[in-house]
């Protein structure tokens, strides 16, 4: 039977509860052994776990409070890898690398117990692992350095540091090492302030002589061309991505630099993405000469190149967050989503062609009340339309649904399609979500990406209101009933929006950005440079970070905002959320600012998570003009 009801009054069996409990997506993985394990969040204990399956059961193979991540470069990411039958990991509470040789076996030090310092990036090299170590040398976010070293696997770096080797440093930030299969050379990523990798980095190669690195050569890359993900490959030479023709594609590099680059995929299409975090891999060597690997324009096609003939096969399509993790006797692990499949572990048989579901990032989810994916172009803006699905219910003839449009992070990012909780507990109440890459996203080509370039807070905020007007002259969402919701980067285009126009009815800004000045002077040194590019340089361009900022234009302001902050953020402090709760207050405009401690730049916690959502609900619900059912009330102040 289906039941009449309004918009954003149907009854969904995704609660807050369920939804926060059934959401767990595994964000690496690796070959152990003959086992699969991976890396999860788990809400409930606040960390990342070390997972496998047997005979079917999920088991943590390392205890709580052992917390697999990473504070490199902030974002983290390579927390952990595996040699043979041993797994390396970073214990985020201390920063130190530990060696576990088996399921809930003590884990054994690596690196000495010293404040400051962290390793992340995490690469088998022999008898040692590589890593990028970062090592802040004072109290300021930007008084930090780096280096490659490689860390022995018998624990004498524990107790003595000198045993820790220190490969090569020459640049404020590296990545992405990986070592030739002789073990006497070494390539990797490079780049200084003010680049973002996205920007301009560089490939590099040198000759290892005892461990170090004495000189290197420049393969690929500048200021103007990002290079990524270097690879060995077996029939000899190095592969790379690079976006010298204005697409992340692969080529194939001369080590020794006296050829040119030659490319293996040339296509208007993106293989690669923003290098947010240590561990993603766009493409994966096959021992045969093969590669894996992920093109991407909006959505993902999986391809199997023969570089040999450059044939393609497209393995599946309408993927989305592809990272090839690792690869052994012929099966390949990968992490993807899809708007069918939620962010889920998978195997393939590179021989027989089949995926294998590893581990579903869902658990006992109402699938049938998650929306279905839409692709959208509006103007020359990309964007995914979920549109309001319940089996159960429908709306009186005539009437629009409420939207929300989604602002992803960032902002060099992007939506993709997916099945999201966070969009389907919306959904499945009868309000649409549009989820916009607006100029500047990733995954449509560099001059897509750099329309954002000295107008962040101008071309963020047009593209935005561009899908949503284009949704209501569509008939698809009610014009009156439109509201704005993002984090972090995504959160200053939800406060510029509301600020700098009035399409919106109402916003919901998570640990988002209001001072572009403060910002620039109080956040971490992998973005304090961030803004350069964004807005223009520092203290230079003062004059227009202050004109941009949403704090400032608190006086165009009249649709009432929520704004939910975690205290232990880093990256956007409180005191952002805090000030424009005080300009909203003087302002007397329906607010209110929730914060959790404990919480960083996102939420963790299986708490904050059902907190922000029923809060969010509530609030559109006042706001918007519908009852959720099952919600308790927000107070607005």
């Amino acid at each position: 039977m289906v039941t009449i009801a309004p918009y954003g009054q149907w009854r969904s069996p995704l609660t807050a509860e369920s939804a926060a409990a059934g959401s767990h997506a595994p964000d690496s993985a690796r070959f152990v052994g003959d086992e699969v394990w991976w890396a999860e969040p788990v809400a409930a204990e606040r960390r990342v776990a070390l997972l496998r399956s047997v005979d079917g059961v999920v088991e943590a193979v390392l205890p709580a409070p052992w917390n697999v991540r990473t504070a490199v470069h902030e974002y983290g990411g390579g927390a952990w890898t595996a040699i043979d039958t041993a797994v390396v990991f970073s214990h985020l509470a201390d920063g130190r690398l530990y060696r576990l040789d088996g399921p809930l076996l003590d884990p054994v030090p690596l690196t000495p117990e010293v404040a400051g310092v962290a390793y992340g990036g995490l690469v088998p090299a022999g008898r040692s692992v590589l890593a990028i170590r970062e090592t802040h040398t004072g109290d300021g976010p930007s008084e930090v350095e780096r280096d490659l070293v490689l860390v022995p696997l018998d624990a004498s770096g524990a107790v003595e540091a000198s045993a820790i080797t220190s490969v090569v440093a020459g640049s404020r930030f590296l990545a992405q090492p990986r070592i030739s299969p002789d073990g006497d050379r070494i390539a990797w990523i490079a780049w200084d302030h003010p680049n973002m990798p996205w920007d301009g980095t560089e490939l590099r190669v040198g000759d290892l002589v005892d461990g170090h690195v004495e000189s290197w050569r420049t393969l690929l890359g500048g200021p103007r061309e990002s290079v990524l993900q270097p690879e060995w490959l077996p029939g000899g030479g190095l592969a790379a991505i690079t976006d010298r023709s204005g697409w992340w594609n692969l080529v194939r590099v001369d080590p020794d630099g006296d050829a040119a680059p030659v490319s293996l995929l040339a296509a208007e299409r993106e293989t690669g993405g923003p290098l947010w975090v240590l561990g993603t891999r766009w493409y994966l060597p096959l021992p045969d000469g093969r590669i894996l690997l992920t093109s991407t324009f909006g959505s993902e096609d999986q391809l199997l190149l023969d570089p040999a003939d450059g044939s393609t096969t497209v393995l599946r399509s309408d993927r989305s967050a592809t990272s090839w993790e690792d690869l052994r006797s012929g099966r390949a692990l990968l992490i993807d989503q899809s708007a069918v499949d939620p962010e889920s572990l998978w195997s393939f048989d590179v021989a027989g062609g089949g995926f294998t579901l590893q581990r579903s990032g869902v658990d006992d989810l109402p699938l049938d009340v998650f929306p279905e994916a839409e692709l959208l172009e509006v103007d020359g803006v990309h964007a995914v339309v979920y549109g309001p699905r319940n089996p159960a219910f429908r709306a009186p003839d005539g009437e629009l649904p409420p939207f929300v449009a989604f602002v992803h992070g960032g902002p060099t990012s992007q939506a993709g399609v997916r099945v999201n909780p966070a969009i389907a507990y919306y959904t499945s109440r009868g309000i649409g979500v549009v989820d916009v890459d607006y100029g500047g996203s990733t995954g449509y080509g560099r001059s897509y990406r750099e329309r954002l370039t000295g107008r962040w807070g101008v071309v963020d905020v047009q593209d935005v209101v561009t899908v949503v007007r284009g949704l209501a002259d569509r008939g698809v969402a009610d014009g009156a009933r439109l509201a704005i919701e993002g984090g972090s980067a995504g959160g200053w285009t939800v406060l510029a929006a509301l600020t700098g126009t009035d399409v919106f009815a109402a916003g919901v800004s998570r640990y988002g950005v209001a001072d572009a000045v403060a910002l620039a002077t109080d956040t971490h040194d992998f973005e304090s440079r961030y803004l350069d590019g964004l807005i223009g340089p520092y203290p230079e361009a003062e004059a227009l970070y202050r004109e941009r900022a949403p704090i400032n234009h608190v006086d165009g302001l009249s649709a009432p905002v929520l704004l939910l902050q975690g205290l232990d953020d880093r990256i956007v402090p409180p005191a952002q959320s805090r000030l424009f709760r005080d300009a909203l207050a003087a302002r007397h405009i329906p607010h209110a600012l929730i914060e959790y401690p404990g919480e960083g730049h996102g939420f963790r916690g299986r708490e904050a998570q059902i907190s922000s959502r029923e809060a969010a609900l509530s609030f559109y619900g006042q706001v918007l003009g519908f009852v959720p059912p099952d919600v308790p009330l927000l107070p607005l102040s």
